[in-house]
């Protein structure tokens, strides 16, 4: 399979599915609808950021579809880990749930897959672990520039869940019959 790079196209979004949009991606990056900026894999291989600098190899997440499923993903960062629903709070007392790389992910295992859902022109990230939503979180530290999964109560942070998905890299599949 050939790859190609892509700009961001509005127009791929517009009459597709949620998944049909990752179905042929390689890669693709998410940033964030509330606040402009990008999921990144942090350089210590574990945390999961917000950051402003979306041509980063950084904010590029691979693309595998889960075997036998026609509606989940799993998204590979730069360092090999995935993007993973863990169950640890972030903060003694909040709702969220640290969102981080991991490397240890088993077959079948929910923590590192996740459903696409649309909304509008946004995709929404649920978690298969538990299915709370891949959320960016703003405002002041320790909040700012963390991700978190949870479920949004307040009509203020809605839009946390919401992000544009830019595909960089397609897969170009033949299109002969054998």
């Amino acid at each position: 399979a050939k790859t190609l790079i892509l700009k961001q196209r509005k127009d791929l979004k517009k009459n597709v599915s949620a998944m049909e949009i990752f179905r042929d991606a390689r890669s693709v990056r998410l940033r964030s609808s509330a606040h402009e900026k990008y999921l990144v894999a942090d350089d210590d291989e574990e945390s999961v950021i917000m950051g402003r600098n979306g041509s980063s190899k950084e904010a590029r997440w691979r693309v595998e579809l889960v075997p036998g499923s026609e509606k989940t993903i799993r998204l590979k960062s730069c360092h090999g880990g995935y993007l993973t629903a863990s169950n640890e709070r972030l903060m003694l007392g909040a709702t969220g749930h640290k969102v981080v790389q991991s490397r240890r992910i088993r077959t079948g295992e929910p923590a590192g897959e996740w459903d696409p859902v649309k909304e509008g022109s946004k995709v929404k990230l649920r978690s298969r672990n538990g299915g709370n939503y891949l959320r960016a979180n703003g405002g002041v530290p320790p909040w700012r520039n963390t991700v978190t999964h949870d479920t949004p109560n307040r009509t203020a942070t809605q839009s946390w869940v919401l992000w544009d998905v830019d595909v960089v890299e397609i897969m170009e599949r033949s299109h002969g019959t054998g």
